[in-house]
């Protein structure tokens, strides 16, 4: 990254990565201007509100443009939801709720947020997707609402960058996988992870921090993994 980031926002604050990057940004940028939101904590954002998104956007940007954006909100898992693990169980409900969280929200954050990026130098926008949303890494199956609703944002990403790059020189728009993250959210798939590969939040916030900042605008539309290395779609 060209300079140092002199406005921030992190969507999805509450959530394991989403707390580690605020707390990361905070202590390395202190001279930045850092708005978190979540349902939860820093700033109140209501996911299933348009408005709420393009307040928050507004927020934001209030007094200067964005230069890094970072939403880390998501769902794998709630209640009665669990990834399926074969065909018979499959439910719209579940495939409504995941969509919703994975790609329709990120696909709004998107749209009130990127036109906020700034036009004058470097900016970054990134969204935490999964290596299980790679169609062509796929050699397990399973999971299906899932890996769909990643896949498809994934395809947003993709699509987002190209729309953005026309107006926006300067702009990359990505994906980014942290591994798997000990949360709340890999909680109950972590007995078959290496103790290695179950990595703190702060690691994965810093790993893929280091991945960002080291990006050029010719790699925006793509997905990367925390060690650097390009998810093929």
């Amino acid at each position: 990254m060209t300079g140092e980031p002199e406005n921030i926002a992190v969507i999805g604050s509450s959530g394991a990565i989403g707390a580690a990057f605020t707390r990361l940004l905070a202590n390395k940028y202190p001279h930045a201007s850092l708005s978190s939101f979540s349902r939860n904590t820093g700033h109140y954002i209501d996911y299933d509100s348009k408005d709420s998104i393009a307040e928050a956007a507004n927020f934001a940007s209030k007094k200067k443009p964005l230069d890094l954006v970072i939403v880390a909100n998501g769902l794998l898992h709630d209640g009665g939801i669990m990834p399926e693990k074969s065909l018979h169980e499959l439910t719209a409900e579940k495939f409504n709720r995941v969509f919703a969280a994975n790609t329709i929200v990120p696909a709004l954050i998107a749209k009130y947020f990127l036109p906020k990026l700034n036009k004058l130098s470097s900016s970054r926008f990134a969204v935490l997707s999964a290596r299980v949303g790679s169609i062509s890494d796929n050699r397990l199956g399973g999971w299906y609402a899932y890996r769909a609703s990643k896949a498809a944002l994934n395809m947003i990403i993709k699509n987002a960058a190209i729309e953005i790059g026309r107006r926006n020189k300067y702009a990359i728009v990505v994906g980014l996988h942290p591994g798997t993250v000990d949360s709340y959210l890999s909680k109950p798939f972590q007995s078959n992870v290496p103790s290695e590969k179950l990595f703190r939040p702060e690691f994965a916030a810093q790993a893929l921090l280091n991945v960002l900042e080291g990006l050029k605008v010719n790699q925006s539309g793509r997905c990367f993994a925390w060690n650097g290395q390009e998810i093929p779609p």
